[in-house]
């Protein structure tokens, strides 16, 4: 028994790792979390390799997948190939656990991106589990989701806790709580953090995921839009509702601060981002939390079907909701749509276009 490891979201560029050298040096970095997707067409360099493996063998690495895309109606070889890599990266090393993200990212011709929130729907449900159900065949770890930052409208903010509890049910699966998503949805719909908090299955919860992110310019000239854009400091409210949080999450297991690697170049970024590590360990070491229980995790038998569901219907509605935010057409066309799964007529317009400029960043072309 012990504290909630303390750790970070490991990234492979040199601004990063120049930053992060003091606090490996102290031995401060409890855990590494290792997106092992990002470098699955490139040879990791030879000191990540190392590090990676030396944080493996003591069993304190995490994996975090990013490009499976747990609710693309369609199965395509993408999926088939993305399970085989990640088949060879178990063999290659030692994993605590693995998780995904919510929503769906990769329709027909668009491979990149941030996931876009699914309709919650008890047909996408289905979606999901048999995409979960195929990621926890291939490892033999516990399979862990995280919740979105990014929401159309405030039905699905506040039905997405229910949805995760439902999703994770039948593998024994975890949740990621990650608090900055949280905390842009908070912003973004006007609801209280703590509402947020307290529809979400607390007792699944085997990681939390801490960072910062900026806000966008609101085009309608209401409030500024959160963005969840980890290039930041953890703002002062996640940090003042942590304790309460850890009381409330008595599996919790582990606790990760993410940054992208290009954000910590100043010697200000870098004062900034040993603060927020320091007051994160503070607060665990404050904190009456014990580790939970969830290393008794037993893998559940599931009887997968040969082929992966699909449903065509909704695949169609996915690729024509994507073009349609990939090609800006205007939030009073794109809410005209004739939709089964996604309650368009719901949507909030400046949520819309801020999802067509997440869109546009990662498809310029």
């Amino acid at each position: 028994m012990g504290k909630p490891l303390l750790g970070l979201s490991m990234m492979a560029e040199a601004d990063f790792v120049s930053a992060i050298l003091p606090l490996m040096q102290n031995n401060a970095v409890d855990v590494l979390e290792w997106s092992f997707d990002t470098l699955y067409n490139v040879k990791e360099p030879d000191w990540l390799n190392d590090l990676l493996n030396f944080y493996a063998e003591n069993n304190r690495l995490i994996g975090h997948g990013v490009y499976y895309s747990l609710f693309d109606a369609r199965w395509t070889e993408r999926q088939n190939v993305w399970l085989k890599k990640l088949k060879e990266e178990f063999l290659r090393r030692n994993y605590n656990h693995i998780t995904e993200h919510f929503g769906f990212m990769n329709t027909e011709n668009f491979h990149q991106g941030v996931p876009l929130p699914v309709s919650l729907h008890p047909k996408t449900l289905q979606i999901g589990k048999d995409r979960l159900y195929r990621l926890q065949e291939a490892v033999n770890v516990p399979v862990g989701i995280e919740n979105l930052a990014f929401s159309f409208s405030s039905d699905d903010v506040k039905e997405q806790g229910e949805f995760l509890d439902q999703l994770i049910e039948d593998t024994d699966g975890f949740l990621i709580l990650d608090l900055h998503n949280l905390y842009c949805q908070a912003c973004n719909f006007e609801v209280e953090m703590q509402e947020l908090i307290n529809s979400y299955p607390l007792d699944k919860v085997r990681e939390i995921h801490l960072s910062g992110g900026s806000w966008q310019k609101s085009v309608y000239g209401k409030r500024m839009v959160r963005r969840d854009t980890h290039d930041d400091l953890i703002p002062e409210e996640i940090l003042s509702i942590l304790p309460s949080v850890l009381a409330q999450c008595k599996n919790l297991e582990y606790v990760i601060i993410e940054r992208l690697g290009n954000t910590i170049k100043t010697e200000a970024e870098k004062e900034g981002f040993f603060t927020d590590f320091n007051k994160v360990r503070a607060i665990i070491d404050a904190s009456d939390l014990q580790v939970g229980k969830m290393g008794n995790w037993t893998k559940k038998e599931i009887k997968l079907p040969d082929e992966p569901l699909e449903n065509m219907e909704l695949f169609e509605e996915q690729s024509r909701l994507t073009k349609l935010l990939f090609d800006s057409v205007g939030p009073a066309i794109l809410k005209g749509q004739q939709f089964h799964y996604f309650k368009t007529e719901n949507w909030e317009p400046e949520m819309i276009l801020t999802a067509q400029n997440i869109i546009k960043k990662w498809n310029p072309y």
